[in-house]
């Protein structure tokens, strides 16, 4: 994780990056700022583990969220953008999904994680299936989202 996070840093030399997170609680961040150095890219991130504050700090609309759920595709790509105008960044990734134990309403399995990438030309989003245990699903979207990062600097 360590090597993917320094790529991820060194690809976005001169760009700054945010993150907004749901399932993995921050664990984006802590891989990113165990890297020395990572203050010069990343100026930080949003928690938003609930709908309330996907809406009321990142301004992801509240018809979305009823229309989609919070784990989907249109939710994921809101939240990267607001997160990036909050934060006033030149990038943003954002996580949102179900590590378990179960799913949800909108029928998504546990595993199912959606990841937002934004910055001033596009906005975008993904969705992923995952497998494994609480931890192993969170590790597997950590990965994911800053390997979507790179691909997307480059």
């Amino acid at each position: 994780m360590m090597t993917l996070c320094s790529d991820v840093l060194k690809a976005l030399n001169g760009k700054t990056l945010a993150t907004a997170e749901s399932c993995t609680g921050g664990g984006i961040g802590a891989a990113i700022t165990a890297v020395p150095g990572a203050s010069s890219v990343y100026k930080g991130g949003i928690i938003c583990y609930t709908n309330w504050v996907k809406e009321n700090c990142l301004g992801v609309d509240h018809g979305v969220l009823e229309k989609y759920g919070a784990v989907s595709s249109p939710v994921a790509g809101a939240m990267a953008s607001g997160v990036r105008n909050v934060l006033q960044t030149d990038v943003a990734v954002s996580v949102t999904g179900l590590a378990g134990p179960g799913g949800d309403e909108y029928g998504n399995p546990v595993g199912t994680v959606c990841i937002g990438y934004s910055d001033k030309r596009q906005t975008l989003a993904k969705e992923f299936h995952f497998t494994g245990d609480r931890e192993a699903v969170r590790q597997q979207a950590i990965h994911a989202a800053l390997s979507l990062v790179l691909e997307a600097a480059e």
